[in-house]
C-alpha cells in the first residue's frame, strides 16, 4: 500500500509556472510507475504524465508536451510535475496516482493509488 500527498497547487497567471509535488508513504517508492492526471469541471479525469520506476522513461499526454515535465526523486519518495507556460485550459484539479504494473497508460482505472489532488487554476 502506497499513500499519496499532493502539494503545490495555487492561483497562477496565464504563461506562469507551478511546480506540483507528490510525497510518497512507505519504503518501496521505487516500485511504482507514477502518473499525474487531471479532471476539470463537468469533464472526465484525464492523464498528463508518467514516469518509470527509476526516472528513466516518461510519457506525455499530448496537450502539455513541451511545457510540462515530470520527475521523482525515490531517495525522497516524491514525483514532481513542473508545469510551465501554463494556459487557462490546464486549469484543473490535478492528482498523482501510482501503479506497480503498468508502464505507459493514460487510463486512470489502470492505476492503483490516488491522491486527494490539488487545485490548479490558470487565469488568463
Amino acid at each position: 500500500q502506497v499513500q499519496l500527498v499532493e502539494s503545490g497547487g495555487g492561483l497562477v497567471q496565464a504563461g506562469g509556472s507551478l511546480r506540483l509535488s507528490c510525497a510518497a508513504s512507505g519504503r518501496t517508492f521505487s516500485r511504482y510507475v507514477m502518473g499525474w492526471f487531471r479532471q476539470a469541471p463537468g469533464k472526465e479525469r484525464e492523464f498528463v504524465a508518467a514516469i518509470s520506476w527509476s526516472g528513466g522513461s516518461t510519457y506525455f499526454a499530448n496537450a502539455v508536451k513541451g511545457r510540462f515535465t515530470i520527475s521523482r526523486d525515490n531517495a525522497k519518495n516524491t514525483v514532481y510535475l513542473q508545469m510551465n507556460s501554463l494556459k487557462p485550459e490546464d486549469t484543473a484539479v490535478y492528482y498523482c496516482a501510482a501503479t506497480v504494473d503498468v508502464w505507459g497508460s493514460k487510463w486512470p482505472m489502470e492505476y492503483d493509488y490516488w491522491g486527494q489532488g490539488t487545485q490548479v487554476t490558470v487565469s488568463s
